[in-house]
């Protein structure tokens, strides 16, 4: 049940800034459109029933149904592609339908997998309840520590599954240290890439065999889709569209994929100015007294300085911090905030700003949140694309009325 692939603009010669906008472009439109076409149907026609069933049988390329493919979304499966290195991709409905249906692809019951012990709270409930429900055990470590990897490999492990930097508070993993430890064994090494983007992490080129993102995030960067990609070698892809992804009804809309491609085009910009703004708050909350701990790949004493320049190219937008107070005065924090916006998710053009362990992390039961280091006093923002200047004259007031209300009640 292959798609035709009518997406021939593939440079790979291209930088990155160049790709996001033009890698796998459509030229097929008989009308010259500059904006690649949206083909919002749900089926294609055949000319004629042994059309229909040569390509049903695989006989002949072409398209059958849009959840088993079609061009809009084959354009940014192909711009996806290119942009992480691999040979092909895969887009899902979510970030989740793309890691439940890429990890579900490659394992069955007896197996086992090795997970980090920071990933999102969702990705937690998959493999810890969800998986084991259907006879398949994770072991959540440290990734960190490669002599405890080494250690918790069985001979049926099938997966090493990561993110880095991990969700809530920017931990991050030595992808080529994972990778050198399970190279020469039967098991797929997948890593979430959301927090990053491609601009800025490339895990292929540091052993990954399977790169998955929320293209919810950055990807779309205006807070207005849900959806997921994958990205592989040409035979993991069919596999996971041939069976999970297809099976489970996990694929894109052509709408949705229509409105990352289009989001796609101001990625490198964007990420520049992410970048930018999050560097510049991390600079303010270093000075305040009352910010007790911060989590940021930008910090000096973050493991992240050993990674720069080899696995990842700037700091990213993700802050995590503590306050010097409570649960109550972190609470407190976040109500007082008056152009952030409360609310999870992250690349959007606002900046947003949550609290894991009611929220994204909620699934953690609190020993598990205990052991990944997400505190009940962890509060995570999303830098966004406003003036750096009123971010954090936002933050700065409401740190200010939390330090007036705490003083006042002592």
């Amino acid at each position: 049940m292959s798609a035709k692939s009518n997406h021939n603009n593939s440079n790979n010669k291209w930088q990155p800034a160049t790709q996001v906008i033009h890698a796998g472009a459509n030229h097929d439109d008989p009308h010259g459109a500059l904006s690649s076409p949206l083909y919002q149907t749900s089926t294609f026609a055949f000319s004629s029933s042994e059309q229909g069933s040569r390509r049903f049988a695989g006989e002949e390329e072409g398209y059958i149904y849009s959840r088993l493919g079609n061009p809009t979304t084959n354009e940014l499966e192909q711009r996806m592609a290119q942009l992480e290195g691999y040979e092909a991709a895969a887009a899902a409905a979510t970030g989740m339908g793309a890691i439940a249906a890429t990890t579900m692809a490659f394992v069955k019951a007896g197996d086992h997998i090795v997970v980090s012990d920071a990933i999102y709270g969702c990705s937690f409930a998959l493999f810890s309840e969800l998986f084991e429900r259907f006879g398949v055990h994770a072991d959540f470590i440290d990734l960190t520590d490669t002599e405890l990897l080494a250690s918790t490999i069985k001979d049926n492990t099938r997966l090493v599954f990561l993110e880095t930097p991990a969700n809530p508070h920017l931990k991050t993993v030595d992808i080529d240290a994972v990778h050198a430890v399970i190279k020469d064994k039967d098991i797929r090494l997948i890593v979430d890439n959301t927090f990053m983007t491609p601009l800025l992490q490339q895990p292929k080129q540091h052993g990954a065999d399977i790169v998955v993102h929320s293209a919810t995030k950055f990807l779309n960067g205006h807070g207005d889709v849900v959806a997921g990609v994958v990205c592989g070698s040409a035979e993991d892809i069919a596999t996971i569209k041939s069976t999970t992804l297809k099976d489970m009804g996990a694929t894109i809309s052509p709408h949705d994929a229509w409105l990352i491609l289009r989001g796609l085009k101001t990625l490198d910009v964007r990420m520049q100015r992410h970048c930018e703004n999050a560097n510049k708050v991390y600079e303010f909350l270093t000075q305040r007294s009352d910010v007790k701990t911060i989590y940021f790949p930008g910090a000096p004493d973050h493991s992240a300085q050993k990674l720069m320049g080899r696995q990842m190219k700037a700091n990213g937008a993700v802050i995590a911090f503590e306050l010097d107070g409570d649960e109550a005065m972190a609470r407190y924090f976040l109500d007082q905030l008056r152009m952030i916006k409360l609310a999870v998710s992250l690349g959007d053009a606002e900046t947003l700003i949550q609290h894991p362990a009611s929220m994204t992390h909620s699934p953690y039961t609190p020993e598990a949140r205990a052991k990944a280091g997400i505190s009940d006093t962890l509060i995570r923002i999303a830098v966004g694309l406003e003036a750096a200047e009123d971010i954090i004259a936002d933050i700065e007031q409401a740190l200010d009325a939390c330090k007036a209300q705490w003083q006042q009640s002592a």
